[in-house]
């Protein structure tokens, strides 16, 4: 297979395969809870082994670090000016809107999907092997969100086919998002770096100001020790070998 082609396979490897999982998990609910309890420490550290043993490590090796820090700057920038809009949006809804939750996670995770799919992309473009680790990174973290989000629309009254069809219809959005990364790096117009950083700093934002302080709000304070932090670490060691072995396999 060429890059493009394995850029399109995996952008949808990720999104159906957290779809599917999130679907299988939203019918038990006891396992659907305790998998997401393990499975979000586990995504922050894939997230960050990601970034920093693979994103930025490789991405110096093309690109001068002053592109790349500062194309991660703007990156969580624009991560966070896009989580402020939705906010806004959902503020600036609640009245006169009956189920404003509905449009507002429908648009969020349609906006995640599309970094996702950058990420996914700039990883490929850097190497196969980053690109492999980094989608299975993202995936870690989408599908707990996933079955939440799930759980949400099916509260607010939508229908299971019609949850599906809107979360399969966002999940093509990170693989459109893949493609156009494709095209955009191969101009001479817009340095790789670029897309490199900014992917790097969008997966950084998620792993720091969304999933690492939803760690810290549901930890039970009167325990000095919990398994969070060990999957924590876990995710970062995983990602970090897997990495090293699945280079060492593809060249």
């Amino acid at each position: 297979m060429n890059l493009l082609s394995y850029i399109i396979v995996f952008s949808l490897i990720g999104g159906l395969l957290s779809l599917s999982l999130a679907m299988i998990l939203l019918l038990n609910k006891k396992l659907s809870q305790s998998f997401a309890k393990h499975a979000m420490p586990f995504a922050a550290g894939a997230l960050l082994a990601a970034v920093f043993l693979d994103l930025f490590a490789e991405g110096l090796e093309h690109n001068s670090p002053d592109t790349i820090m500062m194309a991660a700057l703007i990156g969580i920038l624009l991560f966070f000016m896009a989580e402020r809009f939705i906010r806004w949006f959902h503020h600036h809804h609640q009245h006169g809107q009956k189920s404003p939750a509905v449009p507002l996670l429908i648009i969020g995770d349609t906006v995640h999907n599309l970094l996702d799919g950058v990420a996914i992309a700039a990883a490929f473009m850097i190497s196969i092997p980053t690109g492999i680790i980094t989608t299975l990174a993202v995936a870690a973290h989408e599908i707990p969100q996933e079955v939440g989000e799930f759980g949400i629309l099916l509260s607010k009254g939508m229908s299971r086919r019609r949850v599906i069809f809107v979360n399969i219809f966002s999940s093509l959005v990170a693989t459109a998002a893949a493609i156009a990364t494709y095209f955009i790096g191969q101009t001479e117009t817009l340095p790789l770096g670029v897309v490199f950083g900014l992917s790097a700093g969008f997966l950084l934002y998620v792993a720091l100001s969304d999933i690492i302080p939803s760690l810290h709000e549901n930890h039970n304070k009167k325990t000095l020790f919990d398994w969070e932090p060990v999957f924590l670490v876990l995710g970062v060691v995983v990602v970090g070998v897997a990495g090293h072995l699945v280079h060492g396999f593809i060249g």
